[in-house]
């Protein structure tokens, strides 16, 4: 799905607006079209609809700020083995297979459905992150064949130049909610 296409950013808003959205189109058919052609005119809102329920369903799952805040402050306390240890857990409660990894650029190796992808989430306590980390994960990528690479930081923020570059070669970073969603899977 395209990142700026109708459905994907209703998916990204909250799901009251799908319902909005949907309902604008019935009273727009019912309003325009003939007595015969208005129900069908107020069908063509049932995928927004539809869309509005997924995006219900996952903003229910979703951690509350306060949650998010809870984890990422409890993973910053933790030391590099304890946090490796997490991570872990919750890839492996998802049904990854976690292999661990001495190099400079990655740090754990995840394969799942055939699928790998490295990841890098040694830097997770730096302040700033800067695109040589993640040049250094593209070229393990590329090294290995991975499928995809995933750089994981916990605080701080991603350069502009960084930011750009991960998406440019698609890698995923993973901060903030996802960050705090993913480690809230180890512990339960």
């Amino acid at each position: 799905m395209a990142p700026n296409s109708l459905f994907a950013i209703l998916l990204r808003s909250p799901w009251w607006i799908s319902f909005v959205v949907a309902g604008a189109i019935a009273l727009v058919a019912a309003a325009l079209l003939p007595a015969q052609y208005a129900l069908f005119g107020a069908i063509g809102g049932l995928p927004i609809l539809a869309v509005g329920f997924v995006a219900a369903w996952r903003q229910l799952r979703a951690p509350s700020a306060a949650q998010v805040s809870e984890t990422l402050d409890a993973a910053l306390a933790m030391p590099w083995r304890d946090f490796a240890h997490a991570l872990t857990a919750a890839w492996q409660a998802g049904g990854a297979t976690v292999e661990r990894l001495d190099g400079p650029s990655a740090d754990f190796r995840l394969t799942q459905d055939g699928r790998v992808t490295l990841v890098c989430a040694r830097r997770w306590k730096a302040a700033t992150h800067g695109v040589e980390p993640l040049r250094q994960l593209l070229a393990a990528v590329q090294a290995q064949g991975a499928a995809s690479g995933a750089y994981l930081a916990v605080q701080g923020e991603l350069s502009d130049t960084a930011r750009l570059f991960a998406r440019d070669h698609g890698l995923l970073v993973l901060q903030g909610p996802a960050l705090a969603q993913l480690l809230r899977a180890a512990r339960s």
